[in-house]
């Protein structure tokens, strides 16, 4: 996946050019993912951001490594609260202990300016059968609660990001005005919605127009896109792409419950760069040239003109991501793997061609790479050697309709090893391989398909002093507490 440390070296004083004017599209913010084996540090990211005119952050989760780095920054925030953790919350006792711990904690002048928590992540996906159906709600009530209990439910709001699929059209009329919510998640949607409501927080909705095309060779291409046409129509209404009949799919269905007015926020909207025949850069280009200068108009939709609140998804690649919905779930970033712009790209939506400013002095590994040993005579065990390899690295850009797809069976065994290598930090014995493997310290990428130099993981950076006083205040806080 992504650059090269070879290209990453040669391209690093163009891709860093600092432009006098840095801007972004109002109030636009990014996912900041971090299930990757080499993480950048913390602080490298939120420089990057601010590089870039970002504004505000949604996280997955509410690290302390994270939190810290974001303290100072100004950086509006949306924390969050891992599915696996909904359970816990159900108890009013847990929520007010996670509410001190990962908000009070950092709720000071010069602290972090968190503006939301997101309660789950697309609970109510329909690959989880229900597993979450029952405890979202109770959690989302608990923590809006504490929060309130804790004299900042004013000004910072729960929110629960939700996956499209949670409404749709009926096949009998698919058109954006006759949307409504699953039937078979109907009533925790209608008590979500009017939790809502009642504490005047968002929707939160996550909308990918990819997904519409993906395995799905018979979807209109062009309708994925801005500029794509093909509309339908809709009583009068053209809609001329997927994002804007989705987006107004959730305004019928919040129609239908009595929240027509409700306001939506895209918690995740974004085009993948690798691991699927539609995911490469050019795709995504014609994608966010498309977005950026419809959120700087305040274009909206038909049926919600006017500005929305946007996140992109997501901001760096993350090569330990989960492929269960397909191998492009670890190429959503805008950035490489080491925090390098993937593309010229105008976050301002005014129609400039200029590149994003890149994360600074970052540090990689060694100019080497493991490669198949053309001379290797135990052949017998390359597959096997192959699919180890792949097992524990990200190997997705091997895949049908990928960057790599091109490759020669020693090209794939070369890729394979290499990412291999990288994760291990380039230990000696992880170019082994049986005897397969050979060190090469060549540029060996070939065409479209880039051979990674990891970068030098952040664990091995210094914790900032600010993260170590917050974390002596969490263990005095929790003899407080009891």
């Amino acid at each position: 996946m992504g650059n090269s440390g070879f290209l990453a070296t040669l391209l690093l004083p163009t891709l860093l050019c600092v432009h006098l004017s840095v801007g972004s599209v109002t109030g636009l913010g990014v996912n900041w993912g971090t299930m990757a084996t080499h993480k950048l540090p913390p602080e490298t990211v939120v420089k990057m951001l601010k590089d870039n005119g970002i504004k505000k952050v949604k996280l997955f989760d509410a690290d302390s490594n994270t939190m810290g780095a974001l303290a100072g920054s100004d950086l509006e925030v949306m924390v969050a609260i891992p599915n696996d953790q909904l359970l816990a919350m159900n108890s009013y006792d847990r929520a007010k202990e996670w509410v001190q711990k990962n908000i009070t904690l950092y709720n000071f002048k010069g602290g972090v300016n968190i503006k939301y928590v997101a309660v789950g992540n697309e609970p109510f996906l329909q690959t989880y059968n229900g597993s979450f159906v029952n405890t979202t709600f109770p959690a989302l009530q608990n923590i809006q609660n504490a929060l309130n209990d804790a004299g900042v439910g004013d000004t910072i709001k729960v929110t629960v990001p939700l996956n499209a699929d949670v409404y749709n059209s009926p096949e009998s009329n698919p058109v954006p005005s006759a949307g409504r919510f699953r039937t078979d998640i109907s009533r925790p949607m209608s008590q979500i919605v009017d939790l809502l409501a009642k504490n005047g927080a968002p929707f939160t909705v996550n909308i990918y127009p990819f997904l519409s095309l993906y395995g799905n060779d018979d979807f209109p291409f062009n309708y994925a896109f801005f500029d794509g046409g093909n509309p339908i129509v809709d009583n009068k209404i053209q809609y001329t792409n997927v994002f804007d009949a989705n987006f107004d799919t959730l305004v019928s269905a919040l129609k239908a419950v009595g929240h027509g007015s409700m306001p939506i926020i895209i918690g995740e909207v974004g085009w993948p760069t690798d691991g699927d025949k539609n995911a490469n850069m050019a795709n995504a280009q014609r994608f966010y040239n498309g977005l950026f200068p419809r959120l700087a108009a305040n274009t909206g939709t038909p049926l919600r003109p006017g500005y929305i609140e946007v996140y992109l998804f997501g901001l760096i690649d993350e090569d330990a991501k989960s492929v269960a919905p397909g191998n492009f779930e670890r190429h959503w970033g805008i950035f490489r793997y080491d925090g390098q712009p993937k593309f010229p790209i105008d976050l301002s939506g005014q129609n400039q061609t200029k590149f994003l400013i890149g994360a600074k002095d970052v540090k990689y590994l060694k100019q080497q790479c493991c490669m198949f040993n053309p001379n290797a005579k135990n052949i017998g065990k390359l597959v096997d050697n192959i699919n180890y390899a792949c097992t524990f690295s990200d190997c997705t850009a091997l895949g049908f309709g990928s960057s790599c797809n091109g490759l020669d069976a020693n090209g794939n065994a070369s890729y394979a090893f290499n990412m291999y290598y990288q994760v291990q930090n380039q230990k000696d014995t992880a170019c082994s391989f049986q005897g397969l493997g050979i060190l090469s310290t060549r540029n060996i990428s070939q065409g479209t398909c880039n051979f990674t130099i990891q970068i030098t993981s952040s664990s091995f950076s210094s914790v900032s002093p600010l993260v170590v006083v917050l974390s002596v205040f969490t263990v005095l806080n929790s003899y407080l507490l009891f």
